[in-house]
Protein backbone atom coordinates (compact mmCIF):
# COMPACT_ATOMS: atom_id res chain seq x y z
CA UNK A 1 0.00 0.00 0.00
CA UNK A 2 1.80 2.70 -1.44
CA UNK A 3 1.06 6.70 0.30
CA UNK A 4 2.11 9.59 -0.78
CA UNK A 5 2.91 11.28 2.33
CA UNK A 6 3.18 14.77 0.54
CA UNK A 7 -0.36 15.08 -0.21
CA UNK A 8 -0.91 14.21 3.60
CA UNK A 9 1.24 16.95 4.76
CA UNK A 10 -0.18 19.39 2.58
CA UNK A 11 -3.78 18.21 3.23
CA UNK A 12 -2.02 19.23 7.26
CA UNK A 13 -1.25 22.61 6.18
CA UNK A 14 -4.21 23.53 4.64
CA UNK A 15 -6.44 22.54 7.31
CA UNK A 16 -4.19 23.78 10.44
CA UNK A 17 -1.47 26.30 8.78
CA UNK A 18 0.96 23.79 10.29
CA UNK A 19 3.09 21.66 7.57
CA UNK A 20 4.61 18.95 10.03
CA UNK A 21 8.80 18.28 9.10
CA UNK A 22 9.10 14.54 7.85
CA UNK A 23 7.03 11.69 6.64
CA UNK A 24 4.99 9.25 8.85
CA UNK A 25 6.82 7.34 11.73
CA UNK A 26 5.23 4.17 12.03
CA UNK A 27 3.57 3.48 15.69
CA UNK A 28 2.05 0.59 17.84
CA UNK A 29 -2.03 0.78 16.68
CA UNK A 30 -4.75 -1.49 16.47
CA UNK A 31 -5.28 -4.23 14.36
CA UNK A 32 -7.53 -2.70 11.75
CA UNK A 33 -5.20 0.25 10.74
CA UNK A 34 -1.55 1.24 10.31
CA UNK A 35 -0.93 3.94 12.88
CA UNK A 36 1.95 6.58 12.01
CA UNK A 37 2.97 10.04 13.72
CA UNK A 38 3.64 13.16 11.49
CA UNK A 39 5.95 16.37 12.61
CA UNK A 40 7.52 16.98 16.19
CA UNK A 41 7.24 18.57 19.29
CA UNK A 42 4.08 20.50 19.62
CA UNK A 43 3.23 20.19 16.29
CA UNK A 44 2.62 16.38 15.83
CA UNK A 45 -0.31 14.75 14.23
CA UNK A 46 -1.88 11.40 14.76
CA UNK A 47 -2.66 9.48 11.02
CA UNK A 48 -4.52 6.68 10.40
CA UNK A 49 -4.21 4.41 7.51
CA UNK A 50 -5.81 2.01 5.41
CA UNK A 51 -6.89 0.64 2.08
CA UNK A 52 -8.31 3.66 -0.38
CA UNK A 53 -11.49 2.07 -0.80
CA UNK A 54 -12.04 2.46 3.33
CA UNK A 55 -12.25 6.26 3.21
CA UNK A 56 -15.50 6.18 4.41
CA UNK A 57 -14.77 4.24 7.51
CA UNK A 58 -12.40 7.24 8.30
CA UNK A 59 -15.51 10.26 7.32
CA UNK A 60 -17.71 7.95 10.15
CA UNK A 61 -15.25 7.77 12.93
CA UNK A 62 -14.47 11.74 12.00
CA UNK A 63 -18.00 12.45 12.53
CA UNK A 64 -18.18 10.18 15.04
CA UNK A 65 -15.06 11.98 17.21
CA UNK A 66 -17.10 15.31 16.40
CA UNK A 67 -20.31 14.55 17.91
CA UNK A 68 -18.27 13.46 20.87
CA UNK A 69 -16.57 16.39 21.11
CA UNK A 70 -19.95 18.39 20.53
CA UNK A 71 -21.39 16.81 23.41
CA UNK A 72 -18.70 18.39 26.08
CA UNK A 73 -18.12 15.58 28.30
CA UNK A 74 -15.18 12.67 27.54
CA UNK A 75 -12.19 14.15 25.87
CA UNK A 76 -11.42 12.49 22.29
CA UNK A 77 -8.57 13.34 19.57
CA UNK A 78 -10.06 16.27 17.37
CA UNK A 79 -9.93 14.97 13.88
CA UNK A 80 -8.22 17.57 11.73
CA UNK A 81 -8.73 16.16 7.79
CA UNK A 82 -9.22 12.72 6.08
CA UNK A 83 -9.36 11.90 2.56
CA UNK A 84 -6.84 9.54 -0.19
CA UNK A 85 -3.39 9.82 -0.64
CA UNK A 86 -1.68 7.42 -3.08
CA UNK A 87 -3.23 4.23 -2.57
CA UNK A 88 -4.42 4.77 1.30
CA UNK A 89 -7.35 6.54 2.78
CA UNK A 90 -6.40 8.80 5.54
CA UNK A 91 -7.41 10.44 8.37
CA UNK A 92 -5.38 12.31 10.56
CA UNK A 93 -6.50 13.25 14.17
CA UNK A 94 -5.15 15.65 17.14
CA UNK A 95 -1.64 14.02 18.51
CA UNK A 96 -2.37 12.99 22.11
CA UNK A 97 0.71 12.34 24.59
CA UNK A 98 -0.60 9.48 26.78
CA UNK A 99 1.15 8.26 29.60
CA UNK A 100 -0.42 10.48 32.75
CA UNK A 101 -0.94 8.19 35.60
CA UNK A 102 -4.30 7.12 36.21
CA UNK A 103 -4.74 8.14 40.24
CA UNK A 104 -8.81 9.05 40.11
CA UNK A 105 -8.42 8.84 36.82
CA UNK A 106 -11.25 5.92 36.42
CA UNK A 107 -13.54 7.60 38.64
CA UNK A 108 -13.22 10.41 36.51
CA UNK A 109 -14.13 8.82 33.34
CA UNK A 110 -17.26 7.08 35.03
CA UNK A 111 -18.40 10.70 36.08
CA UNK A 112 -17.44 11.15 32.00
CA UNK A 113 -19.27 8.57 30.17
CA UNK A 114 -22.16 9.00 32.70
CA UNK A 115 -22.28 12.83 31.54
CA UNK A 116 -21.85 11.62 27.74
CA UNK A 117 -24.96 9.27 27.88
CA UNK A 118 -26.78 12.09 29.19
CA UNK A 119 -26.28 13.59 25.55
CA UNK A 120 -30.05 11.82 24.10
CA UNK A 121 -31.49 11.77 20.78
CA UNK A 122 -34.95 11.53 20.36
CA UNK A 123 -34.68 7.96 18.27
CA UNK A 124 -32.32 5.55 18.58
CA UNK A 125 -29.43 4.78 15.47
CA UNK A 126 -27.60 7.53 13.85
CA UNK A 127 -27.35 9.63 10.37
CA UNK A 128 -24.76 7.76 8.76
CA UNK A 129 -23.64 3.85 9.18
CA UNK A 130 -20.50 3.35 10.20
CA UNK A 131 -18.28 -0.07 11.19
CA UNK A 132 -17.53 -2.10 14.03
CA UNK A 133 -13.72 -3.16 13.55
CA UNK A 134 -13.88 -3.54 10.10
CA UNK A 135 -17.26 -4.88 9.67
CA UNK A 136 -20.29 -2.63 8.87
CA UNK A 137 -22.41 -1.10 11.33
CA UNK A 138 -26.42 -0.14 10.30
CA UNK A 139 -27.44 3.00 11.97
CA UNK A 140 -31.21 3.71 10.39
CA UNK A 141 -33.54 5.66 12.57
CA UNK A 142 -35.67 3.52 14.92
CA UNK A 143 -38.19 4.26 17.25
CA UNK A 144 -38.36 1.26 19.25
CA UNK A 145 -34.69 -0.04 20.72
CA UNK A 146 -35.43 -4.06 20.68
CA UNK A 147 -36.26 -3.27 17.51
CA UNK A 148 -33.26 -1.78 16.21
CA UNK A 149 -30.91 -4.31 18.41
CA UNK A 150 -32.91 -7.27 16.51
CA UNK A 151 -32.39 -5.49 13.02
CA UNK A 152 -29.38 -3.76 13.27
CA UNK A 153 -27.19 -5.37 16.19
CA UNK A 154 -27.73 -9.40 16.59
CA UNK A 155 -29.73 -9.97 13.27
CA UNK A 156 -27.21 -8.69 11.14
CA UNK A 157 -24.17 -9.96 12.71
CA UNK A 158 -26.17 -13.39 12.82
CA UNK A 159 -26.60 -13.52 9.17
CA UNK A 160 -23.21 -12.41 8.42
CA UNK A 161 -21.92 -15.18 10.62
CA UNK A 162 -24.32 -17.56 8.69
CA UNK A 163 -22.62 -16.86 5.75
CA UNK A 164 -19.60 -17.26 7.09
CA UNK A 165 -20.35 -20.55 7.96
CA UNK A 166 -20.94 -20.57 11.76
CA UNK A 167 -23.29 -23.36 11.07
CA UNK A 168 -27.34 -24.11 12.00
CA UNK A 169 -27.15 -23.95 15.56
CA UNK A 170 -25.91 -20.66 16.07
CA UNK A 171 -28.55 -19.68 13.44
CA UNK A 172 -31.10 -21.54 15.31
CA UNK A 173 -30.22 -20.40 18.78
CA UNK A 174 -30.17 -16.74 17.53
CA UNK A 175 -33.49 -16.81 15.71
CA UNK A 176 -35.18 -17.91 18.82
CA UNK A 177 -33.30 -15.62 21.32
CA UNK A 178 -34.73 -12.50 18.68
CA UNK A 179 -37.83 -13.57 19.14
CA UNK A 180 -37.35 -13.28 22.56
CA UNK A 181 -35.88 -9.88 23.15
CA UNK A 182 -38.38 -8.67 24.54
CA UNK A 183 -38.51 -10.24 27.56
CA UNK A 184 -35.14 -8.94 28.58
CA UNK A 185 -37.08 -5.36 28.51
CA UNK A 186 -40.35 -6.18 29.93
CA UNK A 187 -39.58 -3.59 33.18
CA UNK A 188 -36.66 -0.88 31.23
CA UNK A 189 -36.87 1.74 28.58
CA UNK A 190 -33.56 2.71 27.72
CA UNK A 191 -32.89 6.43 26.25
CA UNK A 192 -30.91 7.11 23.05
CA UNK A 193 -27.74 8.04 24.72
CA UNK A 194 -25.18 8.93 22.74
CA UNK A 195 -22.69 5.79 22.97
CA UNK A 196 -18.95 5.32 22.00
CA UNK A 197 -19.74 1.93 20.69
CA UNK A 198 -16.76 0.05 20.61
CA UNK A 199 -15.43 1.17 24.58
CA UNK A 200 -13.26 -1.83 25.72
CA UNK A 201 -9.76 -1.02 27.36
CA UNK A 202 -8.15 -0.76 24.18
CA UNK A 203 -9.90 2.15 23.27
CA UNK A 204 -9.58 4.88 26.52
CA UNK A 205 -6.29 6.12 27.72
CA UNK A 206 -5.14 9.21 30.31
CA UNK A 207 -3.07 12.21 29.50
CA UNK A 208 -0.29 13.10 31.03
CA UNK A 209 -2.24 15.03 33.58
CA UNK A 210 -4.37 12.33 34.49
CA UNK A 211 -7.27 13.09 31.97
CA UNK A 212 -9.08 10.38 30.64
CA UNK A 213 -9.48 10.18 26.51
CA UNK A 214 -11.50 7.74 24.67
CA UNK A 215 -10.86 6.90 21.10
CA UNK A 216 -11.72 5.02 17.89
CA UNK A 217 -15.70 5.28 18.03
CA UNK A 218 -18.11 3.53 16.97
CA UNK A 219 -21.09 5.95 17.81
CA UNK A 220 -24.30 5.84 17.50
CA UNK A 221 -27.23 6.70 19.62
CA UNK A 222 -28.32 3.80 22.13
CA UNK A 223 -29.16 1.95 25.55
CA UNK A 224 -26.14 3.38 27.88
CA UNK A 225 -26.27 0.00 28.95
CA UNK A 226 -24.41 -1.48 25.87
CA UNK A 227 -21.40 0.89 26.36
CA UNK A 228 -21.01 -0.07 30.07
CA UNK A 229 -21.67 -4.02 28.70
CA UNK A 230 -18.60 -3.83 26.56
CA UNK A 231 -16.09 -2.46 29.08
CA UNK A 232 -16.83 -5.46 31.08
CA UNK A 233 -16.07 -8.21 28.17
CA UNK A 234 -12.29 -7.82 28.02
CA UNK A 235 -11.82 -6.34 31.47
CA UNK A 236 -9.50 -3.23 32.56
CA UNK A 237 -11.63 -1.16 33.88
CA UNK A 238 -11.42 -0.72 37.75
CA UNK A 239 -13.76 -0.50 40.59
CA UNK A 240 -13.95 2.79 40.68
CA UNK A 241 -14.85 3.46 36.72
CA UNK A 242 -18.21 1.85 38.00
CA UNK A 243 -18.94 3.30 41.17
CA UNK A 244 -18.03 6.67 40.04
CA UNK A 245 -20.47 6.38 36.91
CA UNK A 246 -23.58 4.63 39.67
CA UNK A 247 -23.15 7.66 41.54
CA UNK A 248 -23.62 9.65 38.26
CA UNK A 249 -26.26 7.66 36.84
CA UNK A 250 -27.00 3.98 38.68
CA UNK A 251 -27.40 1.29 36.28
CA UNK A 252 -31.15 -0.58 36.22
CA UNK A 253 -30.74 -3.59 38.10
CA UNK A 254 -31.25 -5.45 34.88
CA UNK A 255 -28.17 -4.51 33.66
CA UNK A 256 -26.76 -7.77 34.56
CA UNK A 257 -28.89 -10.18 32.52
CA UNK A 258 -28.76 -7.67 29.43
CA UNK A 259 -24.95 -7.03 28.93
CA UNK A 260 -24.75 -10.91 28.12
CA UNK A 261 -26.79 -9.65 24.93
CA UNK A 262 -25.06 -6.74 24.27
CA UNK A 263 -21.82 -8.12 24.20
CA UNK A 264 -23.08 -11.19 22.13
CA UNK A 265 -23.48 -8.60 19.36
CA UNK A 266 -19.17 -8.13 20.38
CA UNK A 267 -18.88 -11.74 19.91
CA UNK A 268 -20.35 -13.06 17.25
CA UNK A 269 -18.71 -9.93 15.62
CA UNK A 270 -14.79 -11.36 16.72
CA UNK A 271 -16.20 -14.33 15.34
CA UNK A 272 -17.12 -12.92 12.07
CA UNK A 273 -13.48 -10.61 11.79
CA UNK A 274 -11.40 -13.44 13.58
CA UNK A 275 -13.00 -17.16 13.58
CA UNK A 276 -11.66 -19.51 16.31
CA UNK A 277 -13.15 -19.84 18.98
CA UNK A 278 -15.13 -17.06 19.48
CA UNK A 279 -18.36 -19.44 17.81
CA UNK A 280 -17.90 -21.44 21.27
CA UNK A 281 -18.47 -18.31 23.00
CA UNK A 282 -21.22 -17.40 20.92
CA UNK A 283 -23.58 -20.20 21.41
CA UNK A 284 -22.12 -20.76 25.35
CA UNK A 285 -24.03 -17.22 25.73
CA UNK A 286 -26.81 -17.13 23.29
CA UNK A 287 -27.82 -20.33 25.27
CA UNK A 288 -27.11 -18.54 28.63
CA UNK A 289 -29.63 -15.92 27.32
CA UNK A 290 -32.21 -18.20 26.19
CA UNK A 291 -32.46 -20.02 29.91
CA UNK A 292 -33.25 -16.29 31.54
CA UNK A 293 -36.53 -16.31 29.44
CA UNK A 294 -37.77 -20.24 29.93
Amino acid sequence: MATDWESILNAIEARTGVRPAGSGRAVGGGCINQAHVVGEGTQRFFVKLNRKGLLDMFAAEAEGLDEIVASRTVRVPAPVCWGTAGDSAYLVLEYLPFGGGQSGGGARLGELLAAMHHTTRDRFGWHRDNTIGATPQINDWTADWVDFWREHRLGYQLDLAARKGSGRELSRLGERLMASLDAFFTDYRPEPSLLHGDLWSGNYSYLENGEPVIFDPAVYYGDREADLAMTELFGGFGADFYAAYDDAWPRDPGYRTRKTLYNLYHIINHYNLFGGGYLGQALAMTEQLLAEVK
